[in-house]
């Protein structure tokens, strides 16, 4: 690939990672569409691991508190006696809520990859997802706190999140949709689909590492590195300004972006 090939997908994978518009289209829609050769396994090694940590350090004071939290839970570190705190509960929830994802990534990644990484699915993902974001953003009661999300919620999002295996769906779309759906605010929602994404990154990233390790691809350690940190500079800063925008005016720019995009790609199929 071109240096101007990985920068542009670098950028992509940082800031389609978070937004609700699917970054696994995005990255296959440029070799789908211009025929730009496939990325290889060491560059999306290098993008996942500058999103995670773009992720992991925005909410690094959430992360530590749960992690400590947690610990207790289980009667390890110096909070072992508060396994009531929320902190503790949450990385609970978050660790079950990841099992759809990784169950069906497991069982369902080599038919995946064989038939739903087209145009047309991401044209129809893309149409059918971004319809049921403006209907929740629209619908939102916004009336339960993070805090009052029972393990019930929790687990229906982290079921709707193994759709997100489909490209087109959105990881991070799909769990704000349901979401707001079951009550929280889109700020809530969208705080919780991040925290979220910490596991499923490492699942994802664990998986593309492995393989990596297991095949004779070279590795061009200059270009990973450009990649991952590009990677980390725009996720970061997609999640500020992100948040910022989702106080103002919620989540319809991104539905209007996936209507056109859906839109457009069903032109290109059926032309």
């Amino acid at each position: 690939m071109t240096t101007v090939e990985i920068i542009i997908l670098a950028i992509l994978q940082g800031l389609t990672e978070f937004l609700p518009i699917s970054s696994s289209a995005h990255l296959i829609l440029p070799s789908a569409v211009f025929g730009w050769q496939d990325q290889g396994q060491a560059l999306d090694v290098a993008l996942h691991v500058g999103t995670l940590l773009a992720v992991v350090l925005y909410y690094r004071k959430e992360v530590g508190s749960m992690a400590v939290a947690w610990f207790g839970t289980i009667g390890i570190g110096p909070e072992k006696n508060s396994k009531t705190s929320f902190d503790g509960k949450l990385a609970w929830w978050i660790l079950f809520a990841s099992i759809p994802l990784g169950l069906v990534g497991f069982l369902g990644k080599d038919f995946i990859e064989a038939h739903l990484r087209s145009a047309a699915v991401i044209a129809a993902t893309t149409l059918i997802f971004g319809f049921l974001l403006g209907f929740a953003d629209i619908k939102a009661k916004e009336n339960v706190s993070l805090e009052k999300l029972n393990f019930k919620g929790v687990m229906i999002i982290g079921l709707v999140q193994a759709l997100a295996l489909i490209p087109g769906t959105s990881r991070s779309g799909i769990t704000m949709t349901f979401g707001m759906m079951l009550g929280l605010s889109k700020e809530n929602a969208a705080r919780f689909s991040f925290l979220l994404s910490i596991p499923a990154i490492v699942m994802t990233g664990g998986y593309l590492t492995y393989k990596l390790i297991t095949s004779a691809e070279a590795v061009d350690w200059q270009t990973l590195g450009l990649g991952s940190v590009l990677a980390f500079v725009s996720a970061y800063a997609c999640i500020h300004y992100f948040l910022i925008l989702l106080k103002k005016v919620g989540m319809m720019p991104f539905v209007i972006y996936r209507m056109v995009l859906g839109f457009g790609l069903l032109w290109f199929v059926l032309g």
